[in-house]
């Protein structure tokens, strides 16, 4: 089941595939951005839980992203941040990565493979989430 929530500000994208439970968080990164050149970038925390009763291993990734003009990238390749996280049943792992886009919005969905310890391979589903410029942008003072 694909549903989000909010927390601290900021929504929340949960979805369960196969016992492992994908979290994330997205959060939009003023500081590195540029509007006025068209570039936005956001952070994005994901939280990996295995609620099944087997150890995987996260080989792969694959993310599908749309900015708001329609443009799709596709990205893929071994492994989170340079991981292939193993989880045992009832562990977590946790990172966070980045993306930029030339439009104020757009969103991300992927999926992860995963393998478990007798060579079975299966997609993890990542939940589509939304990159949205929120609408009041603090402004720091100096």
């Amino acid at each position: 089941m694909n549903h989000h929530a909010q927390l601290e500000d900021h929504l929340v994208f949960e979805e369960t595939t196969a016992g492992i439970h994908i979290r994330v968080v997205p959060v939009y990164l003023d500081e590195h951005s540029a509007p006025e050149d068209h570039n936005y970038v956001w952070a994005y925390h994901v939280h990996i839980e295995n609620l099944g009763s087997r150890t995987v291993q996260l080989l792969n990734r694959y993310w599908r992203i749309t900015d708001a003009q329609g443009r799709v990238e596709e990205v893929s390749g071994p492994g989170v941040v340079g991981e292939q996280p193993v989880l045992k049943p009832g562990e977590a792992y946790e990172y966070t990565s980045g993306c930029p886009l030339n439009t104020a919005s757009g969103f991300m969905v992927g999926h992860y493979e995963m393998a478990t310890d007798e060579g079975e391979r299966f997609n993890v589903a990542i939940p589509a989430f939304a990159l949205d410029v929120p609408d009041r942008i603090p402004v720091s003072i100096h």
